[in-house]
């Protein structure tokens, strides 16, 4: 932009929350608490769209938002997070998800979609995978993880005596040429649902909000435990293949870093990437096991992410009491952390100096509650969080469905209490 060409009022708005969101994150007081909350279904089913709209209506979807949050100013970002294709699940058989809208699915339309855990790699082939990652995605992940592209699985490159084509031969063979073909339709459905992202992420940063994440990634040993093993599967190999578990965490550590180079040269501000993490609550593995096993592939990703000048944001789930303690080992003031079930004094006591810390407001009090509970939990939360700085306000999960009149308290109350 000139010099000489004044800003817009949405753009001033853009930079004023993003500067109260980055100067929550260095640890330090802006003039008032940042407004975080991460609005999942919510905003469709308040706008008259639904979850559904994600995976086949992206105008709808789409719309929706921008009539919430045109109605929300008091967020300082919004928590769009794009579309994903119903369409190109559908071509491909996807296993591993079921979602709304999907023919034959339970799923609610007002629903995220629902997770389903499948073995995709046996306990035996740790070493398949491992000493060939991409030969074993084509052959063997793909054909198991998508049930309609089969025509993977033959393809092996054996050369000997290469004077001719024929060492080709996997890559024009019947089946595969059938999976490509797949394949392209497959393409040619998520490039709609990308186009159609970029449009309202678009939309949504020129009226004036900047988005809390521009990427996704995931805790190593998370992509081990919920793509390849399942959960009751990495529970048994951590009896009996540690040391595979941590080579396969720092091998995918190694692949996230790598995908996430295109940052280095992604010119936009507030760069954050989001990591949910699934499988380390208290209780899933012993304080050794999470100090060997998930921690350190982890905080690779997120010290390799500072450097590039982007703040990771760690969204725990389930319990995290007894993981405060190594949440500390990362540079001041770069990093967010976000807490489902936590004792807050205590993440504010052990971290307070460290990061900048979000979460905790009950989703379930917001759907069932009484106004007055969720008034005085806000209150609660800011008192305990908000001195000094480094707090983002935010619901402990995602918000599909909520009373309004709690919306309203909560919002009536952080305009209240909220400010320095």
């Amino acid at each position: 932009m000139s010099e000489n060409v004044a800003p817009t009022p949405e753009q001033e708005m853009y930079a004023k929350r993003l500067n109260r969101v980055e100067t929550a994150v260095a640890l330090k007081e802006a003039d008032r608490v940042p407004v975080c909350t991460f609005y999942s279904c919510y905003v469709q089913r308040s706008e008259g769209s639904s979850y559904k709209d994600i995976y086949y209506d992206y105008e709808a979807a789409g719309q929706a938002a921008v009539r919430f949050y045109s109605k929300h100013p008091e967020c300082d970002v919004h928590m769009f997070g794009g579309f994903t294709s119903g369409k190109a699940n559908e071509i491909a058989g996807s296993a591993m998800i079921d979602w709304p809208g999907r023919p034959g699915t339970m799923v609610n339309d007002y629903s995220s979609h629902q997770v389903i855990e499948h073995e995709f790699m046996e306990q035996e082939e740790y070493r398949e995978m491992l000493d060939d990652f991409t030969g074993f995605m084509i052959r063997k992940y793909i054909p198991r993880a998508y049930g309609n592209i089969k025509g993977t699985e033959g393809i092996k490159v054996t050369p000997t005596v290469v004077l001719n084509t024929r060492m080709m031969a996997p890559l024009y063979s019947p089946e595969f040429l059938e999976a490509v073909q797949t394949m392209a339709k497959i393409g040619e459905e998520d490039a709609k649902a990308g186009a159609a992202t970029g449009k309202y992420m678009g939309i949504l940063a020129g009226m004036g909000f900047p988005g809390l994440m521009c990427g996704i990634s995931e805790a190593p040993y998370d992509i081990l435990g919920d793509y390849f093993r399942g959960t009751m599967g990495i529970f048994e190999d951590l009896l009996e293949y540690e040391d595979e578990i941590e080579e396969a965490c720092w091998m995918f550590a190694d692949q996230q870093i790598a995908a996430l180079q295109y940052l280095k040269y992604m010119d936009m501000p507030g760069k954050r990437i989001f990591f949910p993490l699934h499988k380390a609550m208290d209780g899933f593995m012993s304080d050794e096991q999470y100090a060997r096993l998930y921690w350190p592939p982890l905080k690779k990703i997120m010290l390799a992410l500072i450097d590039m000048g982007v703040t990771p944001l760690i969204y725990t789930e389930g319990p995290y009491n007894s993981r405060l303690k190594f949440l500390t080992d990362v540079p001041k003031g770069k990093v967010i952390y976000h807490f489902e079930k936590v004792d807050m004094k205590e993440a504010k006591r052990i971290l307070g100096d460290t990061a900048c810390i979000m979460g905790n407001l009950s989703i379930s009090q917001m759907e069932f509650g009484r106004k007055e509970t969720v008034i005085d939990e806000t209150k609660r939360l800011l008192d305990i969080c908000a001195p000094g700085g480094g707090y983002l306000f935010d619901f402990d999960g995602s918000l599909e469905n909520a009373k309004p009149e709690n919306v309203d308290a909560m919002i009536e109350t952080l305009d209240k209490y909220g400010r320095y």
